[in-house]
């Protein structure tokens, strides 16, 4: 019991000591540990790896549980996960088959009343999408010649648009080539509408970035952000397309933005509504029944058409030449018998 007394007494100044230079010892140990690892690198890395070699099995049996842990909590979190998504779409699909229901029932309806009324259905819209050759526009004119003629079925009045709205129409059509007039130019004139109101009015294009709606109402109630749609009057365009936005309205001038990018354009898509309109009244050519092969030698040349060089009128040319023939020979015979008479006298 003395021999055990006197031991702890003997370790109780040492005990004091460590306690109050604690600090500075584990600092002098640092000290000494990064000397050492400066000097010989390859020792402290050896130490290090035996080191982690001695804790890894003690680490691994440590972090097995943890990850066991954390894969559970993620397995249960994903089940309720998707035990609420399974909930969502069978509630979904519960409203979509009563839409289902709704849109047979409607349908049938409206067959019943089309087949009541004769209705006739719109025409099948077809288009072709060519790419911009030349850019026509001067201080004066704004237009574009793409790359699609006559050959490929364009004709005269036919919508010029890209993937955000109109780009215009098209004005003259050659074999290969045609040249489209813009929303811009000083001669388009588009009959549209404002969508939020409904109130009518025409997009006349003043070769400015943005045309003027003209003839509005009076009392008409447009703001800034206003869509401004086609209309469909006059036959020229199907009512719907998207055109623009109203971004100005100052001096009495109510400008709009196109959709579309007109100063950016690389293709277009013409799109044919197979629509009896006012555009191509002036053309003077059936151009369903058009003959390539007698415009053949213009192969690659913008033909710009007009009534004095449209088949029409070629054709009309060509008739009145074959009346002439007949009734200029028996001229030509007369002469000669009156010549002949002369001479014998």
């Amino acid at each position: 019991m003395k021999q055990r007394t006197s031991t702890i007494g003997a370790a109780s100044p040492v005990k004091l000591w460590l306690q109050r230079f604690a600090f500075v010892l584990l600092l002098t140990i640092a000290f000494m540990t990064l000397l050492i690892g400066k000097a010989d690198t390859v020792v402290v890395s050896r130490a290090r790896m035996a080191l982690i070699d001695g804790l890894a099995p003690f680490l691994d049996a440590v972090a097995t549980p943890i990850q066991t842990a954390r894969r559970v909590t993620g397995e249960v979190t994903d089940y309720i996960r998707l035990a609420d998504e399974n909930r969502a779409l069978r509630q979904q699909n519960d409203t979509l088959m009563e839409w289902q229901r709704v849109a047979r029932g409607l349908q049938a309806q409206n067959e019943s009343l089309r087949n009541l009324l004769h209705f006739v259905p719109d025409p099948k819209v077809s288009f072709i999408t060519a790419p911009i050759i030349a850019d026509t526009s001067s201080g004066f004119v704004r237009s574009v010649v793409i790359l699609a003629g006559m050959r490929e079925g364009v004709t005269k009045g036919q919508a010029a648009m890209t993937g955000n709205g109109l780009a215009g129409r098209v004005l003259e059509v050659g074999y290969r080539a045609s040249r489209i007039l813009l929303l811009t130019d000083i001669n388009a004139r588009v009959p549209v509408i404002i969508e939020r109101t409904r109130d009518q009015a025409v997009l006349a294009g003043d070769n400015s970035p943005m045309p003027d709606l003209r003839y509005m109402p009076r009392d008409v109630d447009i703001k800034i952000g206003d869509r401004v749609v086609t209309s469909g009057a006059g036959g020229a365009f199907p009512s719907g397309l998207p055109v623009g936005e109203v971004s100005d309205i100052s001096d009495g001038h109510i400008r709009v933005r196109p959709f579309a990018d007109l100063g950016r354009l690389e293709y277009v898509r013409l799109v044919n509504y197979a629509l009896p309109g006012i555009l191509t009244e002036d053309l003077g050519i059936d151009a369903a029944g058009y003959d390539p092969m007698r415009f053949s030698a213009i192969d690659g040349i913008l033909n710009t058409v007009s009534p004095t060089s449209s088949p029409a009128a070629a054709a009309t040319k060509s008739t009145k030449k074959n009346a002439a023939e007949p009734a200029a020979k028996p001229a030509a015979k007369q002469r000669k018998k009156t010549q002949g008479t002369a001479g014998t006298e």
